[in-house]
């Protein structure tokens, strides 16, 4: 007897469990958003973090809550996807902040700082140190609310027509370059140009520009920019990182439901720690592939990357003596490079130096 009141008991409450999933699906919003990108779609990485985002985040509510990611150009322009989330044109965007430097050189921040962080470090200070709280703080601002959405790790210095050897062929040089990379090469007599990732290209070709930078092996071997621009440079130290975000209009992301707010949070970090292993996995190959089909590896010379570093530690100065924003992003970011930097020589560094020199075939 007690075991069939037991069973008898199990099915009522089976049976009302299965009653009750649906009544509480139906009773939560369905909500449908535009995440505008600022990639093209067969950069398919950098593009598809956005997807990868929104995948996990209809999962994660049942379908209920749907983002459709829009690839750049197809509702707004690639560089003012931001500009789009700020005023509501729609929810929220996928981009890179450096690329609105021209707003504040602050933007760069939550991207990279040339001779800046690595990504751990990035993912560091924006997660656990400082850089959060002053992120958060700048973006509400301009409306936005910003959750960490992919990162491509180290990039390459770019391509260039013709050979670097020193600082003096830098000079008069139209270069394709994003953030303050380009503020500091102008200093040292480059022409600095911004160009979305689709019209780099034809830039190249038409002679617009006479050298281009983007990415890595990957998203640069799909641009095709060797063909033009054999002279493959190494390293990119304009961008030892490249933190992409995830912007929400301030008061979109306020109204959505608590459980939304968290599944968008957790899908946007999904796709953060996805972007970075999935470029470990096709630079490698990526690079191998570009130099077999002609291109040309090589290292800046020493002249200009100490040239570099210094016109870049100028920048800075200036900036912070005008910027209070500026200022105080660069005193927590520097403070913060410095300690971790202290415990990277004793661990990661070392370790990284041994192993090439020991594994090195």
């Amino acid at each position: 007897m007690k075991r069939r009141h037991f069973f008898k008991g199990a099915a009522v409450a089976a049976g009302a469990s299965t009653l009750a999933a649906p009544a509480i699906a139906q009773s939560e919003p369905t909500i449908r958003w535009r995440c505008v990108s600022s990639f093209p779609k067969n950069i398919d990485v950098l593009y598809g973090s956005a997807e990868v985002m929104a995948k996990n985040v209809a999962e994660a509510t049942g379908g209920k809550f749907q983002i459709q990611v829009f690839a750049a150009g197809e509702v707004v322009p690639a560089l003012q996807a931001l500009d789009a989330a700020s005023n509501d044109t729609v929810e929220m965007c996928h981009t890179a902040s450096y690329y609105y430097v021209g707003k504040d050189p602050a933007f760069a921040f939550g991207c990279c700082l040339p001779f800046g962080l690595n990504t751990r470090q990035q993912n560091a200070w924006f997660y656990h140190g400082e850089g959060g709280k002053l992120l958060e703080e700048f973006y509400a601002g301009y409306n936005l609310k910003a959750l960490a959405g992919g990162n491509t790790g180290a990039q390459m210095g770019g391509w260039f027509r013709n050979e670097i050897k020193s600082v003096e062929d830098l000079k008069g040089l139209k270069f394709r370059i994003s953030g303050l990379g380009g503020q500091i090469l102008a200093k040292l007599g480059v022409v600095a140009q911004q160009v979305g990732g689709g019209d780099i290209y034809p830039a190249l070709e038409r002679g617009t520009i006479d050298a281009a930078e983007f990415n890595g092996p990957y998203d640069d071997e799909k641009l095709g920019l060797y063909k033009i621009a054999p002279n493959y440079y190494y390293p990119g130290w304009w961008d030892g990182t490249s933190l992409q975000h995830f912007f929400i209009n301030t008061k979109r992301w306020n109204d959505l439901p608590k459980h939304y707010q968290a599944a968008l949070t957790a899908a946007a970090a999904l796709a953060n720690i996805d972007s970075v292993a999935r470029y470990d996995v096709l630079n490698p190959a990526a690079l191998k592939r570009v130099v077999a089909n002609g291109a040309k590896l090589r290292a800046f010379p020493q002249d200009v990357l100490q040239a570099s570093h210094k016109a870049a530690m100028e920048l800075y100065d200036e900036l912070s003596d005008k910027n209070p924003a500026f200022k105080k992003f660069y005193e927590s970011y520097r403070r913060f490079q410095n300690d971790s930097n202290l415990w990277l020589q004793a661990s990661e560094y070392a370790y990284d130096s041994a192993t090439l020199r020991l594994t090195r075939r």
